[in-house]
C-alpha cells in the first residue's frame, strides 16, 4: 500500500539580477522565490490497483514519484511504502518497488542485456529458482530471446524499453513505477508492453502507478487515474465516473451522398447537435438523454445514409477538457 499525506515539494531559488553585476550579486543575495512542484497532496493506493497518474508538462507528476522511490525528499507531508517513509529506507524500500523512468535506462551499456539481469539477480538476491522463473516469464511475455545476448548499446529504443521494464520488474517488486515507458515507440512494441504490464498485474498483484502522455496506456490499464494540475490534485477516481460527468457523449459520424440542409435537421428537441466537416455530417449527443436507436433510425431513414460510426467520449478529450479549465471534479 502507498499512503500519501499532505506532501509538499518546494523548490526554491535565487532570485537572479542581469547582467555580470547581477550575477556576483545574486552570491550574497538572501532573495529567494519559491516553487511548489507538489502541493498538499493526499491519495492511497491499494495492493494490486493500477494507477493512471497524469497531468500536463510540469504539473508535479515526475516529482510526486521521485519522492515515492526515495530519490527526493518532501518539504513537508509524508510518503510511505508498505508503513515505510522511503526517503529515511532507501536500502529497505528498493527491494519493494520497481522503476521505469522512460528514456533513462538502469542497464549496463557496453554489456550483453543478459548479463545486466545477471548483475541486478545478485544486487537483489534473486535465487536461482526464482531467476529462471521470471526470465522465462519476462522472455515469452517481452519477446527478450531475440536481443538477450547484444549488447545494450546496440539495441532500438523499443527493445531497450522492453528491456528495461524486464530490468525493473525481475525481483518482483510489490510496486511498479512507470515513468513515461511508452513514449516515442511504435503501436506494435506500445501493445507488448501494455500486454506485459497486464499479466505481471493479474498474475502476481503487482501494484502500478503509471505516468503518461498516451491516453490509450490509461484506457487499456487503468481502472482509476489520479490527475494533478500545478501541484494540486484536481481528480482522484474511476475512468467511468469522470467519464459520466462530461455526460454520455456520443458521436455519430455520418456519410451522405450530399450535404443536407442543416436548417431542416432534427434537433430531437435540442438534445442533438450537427456539424459539417469533412464531407461528413457529425451528430452528437448525450446517449442518457436521447436513445441511439432513435438517432440511428432517423439517420437511415430521413437522411439516407450510405455509411455510420458511432464513438463514445473517450478519456482524452475528458482530460483536455479538464485541463483547459482546471477544475476541481469533485
Amino acid at each position: 500500500m502507498i499512503e500519501i499525506n499532505n506532501l509538499t515539494k518546494e523548490f526554491r531559488k535565487p532570485v537572479r539580477e542581469q547582467g555580470v553585476k547581477g550575477m556576483f550579486k545574486t552570491l550574497f543575495s538572501k532573495k529567494y522565490e519559491s516553487k511548489f512542484a507538489v502541493n498538499n497532496v493526499n491519495f492511497t493506493i491499494n495492493d494490486g490497483e493500477i494507477v493512471g497518474y497524469i497531468g500536463s508538462n510540469g504539473a508535479g507528476k515526475s516529482t510526486t514519484i521521485k519522492m515515492m522511490c526515495g530519490i527526493l525528499s518532501p518539504t513537508s507531508g509524508s510518503v510511505k511504502i508498505e508503513g515505510v517513509e522511503p526517503y529515511n529506507n532507501r536500502m529497505k524500500v528498493a527491494g519493494k518497488i520497481g522503476v521505469v523512468f522512460g528514456q533513462k535506462t538502469q542497464l549496463w551499456w557496453d554489456i550483453p542485456l543478459i548479463e545486466s539481469f545477471k548483475v541486478l539477480k545478485q544486487i537483489y538476491r534473486v535465487s536461482d529458482d526464482d531467476y529462471k522463473e521470471r526470465m522465462d516469464f519476462l522472455s515469452k511475455t517481452l519477446g527478450l530471446d531475440e536481443f538477450l545476448t547484444q549488447p545494450v548499446r546496440t539495441l532500438s529504443l523499443g527493445q531497450r524499453m522492453r528491456a528495461d521494464l524486464a530490468a525493473s520488474w525481475l525481483h518482483n517488486p510489490k510496486i511498479l513505477f512507470l515513468d513515461e515507458p511508452t513514449i516515442g515507440l511504435d503501436v506494435w512494441v506500445k501493445e507488448k508492453i501494455r500486454k506485459a504490464i497486464k499479466v505481471m498485474n493479474e498474475k502476481y498483484n503487482t501494484t502500478v502507478i503509471l505516468t503518461t502522455h498516451d491516453m490509450q496506456d490509461i484506457e487499456n490499464l487503468c481502472s482509476r487515474i489520479i490527475m494533478i494540475e500545478k501541484g494540486e490534485i484536481i481528480y482522484d477516481g474511476a475512468i467511468e465516473d469522470i467519464k459520466h460527468h462530461f455526460g454520455n457523449i456520443r458521436t455519430i459520424v455520418l456519410t451522405l451522398k450530399e450535404k443536407p440542409d442543416e436548417k431542416k435537421l432534427n434537433t430531437f428537441n435540442n438534445k442533438a447537435s450537427y456539424e459539417w466537416k469533412d464531407e461528413k455530417l457529425y451528430i452528437k449527443f448525450d446517449a442518457d438523454e436521447l436513445e441511439v436507436k432513435n438517432v440511428v433510425n432517423y439517420a437511415f431513414g430521413e437522411l439516407n445514409a450510405q455509411d455510420m460510426q458511432i464513438s463514445e467520449i473517450n478519456i482524452e478529450d475528458v482530460v483536455k477538457s479538464i485541463m483547459a479549465g482546471n477544475e476541481v471534479i469533485e
